[in-house]
C-alpha cells in the first residue's frame, strides 16, 4: 500500500472533523459514534480511530469551531442584548446542541469540562464587555437553559 501525502492525510482528517462536527449539532454528541461516521464518510472506523482514537478528540479537535458558533449568535453590545440573543439563540437547533453538549460534558467523567470553552468564552466576553454582571447573566442563563431543555419532550428523563 502506498504512503498517503500529508496533503492527503490532512484531507481525510478534515473530512472527518467536517462530519463529526455536522453529527454533533444535528444528533448529539452521544448519538455520533465511529460508526455514524464511517457511514457517512466513507471512511473506515479503523481510519477513523487511527487519527481520533478517543471519541473525546473530537472534541478537543471541534472545541473553537464549536465556541465560534456559539459565541457568534450572542450580542455583547448591553445586558438586555445579550439575554435576549441568548433566548432567541435558544430555538435555534444549533444552539440547542452546543448547550446540550456542554451538559453532557458536565455529567460526563471522561470529558473534562474546563476543556471545552464554549460556554466559558461566553462568560469571558461577557465580562470584558458587560462586566461582572455579564459574567453573572451568562451564569443565570446557562442554568435558565438547562430548565427550559428539561422541559422540552423527550429530555431529562
Amino acid at each position: 500500500m502506498a504512503k498517503r501525502s500529508k496533503v492527503e492525510t490532512e484531507q481525510t482528517v478534515q473530512q472527518i472533523l467536517d462530519e463529526a462536527m455536522k453529527q454533533i449539532l444535528e444528533l448529539g454528541y452521544d448519538a455520533m459514534s465511529y460508526t455514524t461516521l464511517s457511514e457517512a464518510t466513507g471512511i473506515s472506523r479503523t481510519g477513523i480511530s487511527h487519527h481520533f482514537p478517543h471519541k473525546v478528540d473530537f472534541l478537543t479537535q471541534l472545541d473553537s469551531r464549536l465556541a465560534n458558533l456559539f459565541i457568534d449568535r450572542l450580542d455583547f453590545s448591553c445586558i438586555q442584548s445579550l439575554q435576549t440573543s441568548w433566548k432567541v439563540s435558544l430555538k435555534q437547533p444549533h444552539f440547542i446542541a452546543i448547550i446540550r453538549l456542554y451538559f453532557s460534558i458536565c455529567g460526563s467523567k471522561q470529558v473534562n469540562v474546563s476543556r471545552y470553552r464554549a460556554i466559558t468564552l461566553a462568560s469571558e466576553k461577557a465580562l470584558s464587555e458587560l462586566g461582572e454582571q455579564g459574567r453573572l447573566l451568562v451564569n443565570a442563563l446557562v442554568g435558565q437553559s438547562a430548565l427550559a431543555l428539561c422541559n422540552q419532550p423527550g429530555e431529562c428523563h
